[in-house]
């Protein structure tokens, strides 16, 4: 027992000793790796005309008639901007060079709405700037300049190869302070802070601030694996929790807009959700993984594979899906055009379909189910149903008071019960039940006899599908006892 507890003190002395020395050391030499790359990076600069009338002045009232009348009429310009001349307005962010001959990185919001973008150097020299393309999705922007000279150029690395606990240093124009350099850590990855829907961000406590926006985050070879882009700050300045686009995603992305100007992203016609602890327990999965099909899109590519709602979608090309936050990145990675395998599991049987993946257009993206519009109570006759609902067949009455969709079939929830399961998993009047436990219902009683069979099952769980006004589909799970 002895020799097995002095065995354990010496690995821990040891592995302490080894972190110690790893932390004591640190990157080798900061200087050596920051020199060769501050002429790459660079400060943007723009300007735009704004209005007048976005400053907000208040036009007074007067009553009618009063000799002030005309006076206010064309000071304020009720027919025009307010009376106040639209102004320029500036802003400063950050960048970085890829290609000698005059490519530009940074942040699409550094640069919207601009109607003059500069790029100024290291050594102070200043280039006017237009627009290659920009994507609001994942906030990157190109730019290009004429030098007359090759710029220097930093190339990418791999972000994928990153572990939490590198060290990375960041490079750029905080609060208009150029060639800034300041060092820290990954401290996490896959960071969704949901400023798209591609979210999947190194997070580091390498000091980021205003005006950092657009410059890269490099590892300790010299190579951008991070484009700065957010910070989390109560205050206004760092508090140590930055956030940068991974190379791995910037690259495709920079590559579409260098060669279109624009980006064309597979698109495969699904709304999906995650699929909770909870609603594992409801559709009787074992693990809370994969993406859960809310809905398909009309004519989209996996309608037309067949695809339906309430699939679970386990794998894509040949990729394990591990959330449904994963999926859009994987897609949109995708050629148009291409031909994949998406396996699903349906029920209990997991099944493979070929799809062809369209483009990404804005108006329809994959998103995830939202939430539904409040309607009027109609008055008509009312059933009770279970865990707190009261229901009615949706029938044509119901269906011209709640402007619902023709082709829409389920039971319209009337009233929720406060303090209810349903209550609490925002089920509201006006919700449309299509499906419990991927089992069709029609009216208040086969929702009461569904529940029924999941509790003599010894389900404690049901999966109900919801849908609103519109259609637009989503998946809930409701707790429900004997």
């Amino acid at each position: 027992m002895i020799a097995v507890s002095l065995r354990r003190v010496a690995v821990a002395v040891g592995l302490a000793a080894i972190v110690g020395q790893a932390l004591a050391a640190g990157p080798a030499n900061v200087a050596d790796v920051a020199e060769p790359l501050l002429d790459a990076v660079v400060n943007i600069s723009t300007a735009q005309t704004v209005d007048g009338s976005d400053r907000g002045v208040p036009v007074p009232r007067v009553p009618e008639g009063s000799p002030f009348q005309e006076f206010f009429d064309e000071f304020f310009g009720r027919n025009g901007n307010g009376g106040v001349r639209p102004r320029r307005v500036q802003s400063l962010g950050s960048g970085f060079v890829i290609d000698a001959e005059g490519i530009v990185v940074t942040n699409n919001h550094v640069i919207e709405g601009a109607d003059e973008i500069s790029v100024i150097f290291n050594d102070g020299t200043k280039l006017v700037a237009t627009l290659i393309g920009a994507d609001d999705k994942t906030d990157i922007a190109v730019l290009k300049v004429e030098p007359e000279t090759p710029l220097v150029a930093v190339p990418f690395g791999d972000s994928d190869h990153l572990r939490v606990g590198d060290w990375v240093m960041a490079i750029g124009n905080p609060f208009g302070l150029g060639g800034t350099v300041t060092l820290g850590i990954v401290s996490a990855r896959n960071r969704n802070i949901d400023a798209g829907p591609y979210d999947n961000f190194i997070q580091t406590d390498a000091s980021i601030n205003r005006g950092n926006s657009g410059g890269p985050l490099f590892n300790m070879d010299g190579e951008v694996v991070g484009i700065n882009t957010a910070i989390i700050s109560p205050t206004g300045g760092s508090i140590g929790i930055g956030f940068a686009v991974p190379s791995v995603t910037a690259m495709n992305v920079i590559d579409q807009l260098q060669r279109f100007g624009e980006t064309r992203r597979g698109w495969l016609g699904v709304r999906i959700q995650n699929i909770t602890e909870t609603m594992a327990e409801g559709l009787g999965l074992d693990a809370a993984a994969g993406a859960l099909v809310a809905g398909v899109t009309v004519d989209g590519p996996a309608e037309a594979a067949g695809l339906v709602a309430g699939d679970i979608i386990l794998t894509f090309d040949g990729q394990a899906i591990d959330d449904a936050d994963a999926l859009p990145r994987i897609v949109a990675d995708k050629p148009i055009g291409a031909a994949v395998q998406v396996t699903v599991l349906r029920g209990d049987e997991r099944m493979d379909f070929d799809v062809t993946l369209g483009r990404l257009e804005d108006a329809e993206r994959v998103a995830t189910a939202g939430a539904t519009d409040e309607p009027t109570d109609d008055g008509l006759a009312q059933s009770e149903g279970p865990l707190g609902l009261t229901l009615a067949e949706l029938n044509e009455s119901w269906r011209s008071e709640l402007e619902i969709v023709h082709d829409l079939e389920g039971v319209a929830v009337v009233d929720v019960a406060p303090g209810s399961a349903a209550e609490e998993k925002r089920i509201r009047p006006g919700d449309i039940v299509v499906e419990i436990s991927q089992v069709r219902v029609e009216s208040a009683a086969d929702v009461r006899a569904r529940v029924d069979e999941l509790i003599a099952e010894g389900r404690t769980t049901a999966m109900f599908l919801l849908a609103n006004r519109q259609g637009d589909l989503r998946f809930v799970a409701v707790t429900i006892d004997g």
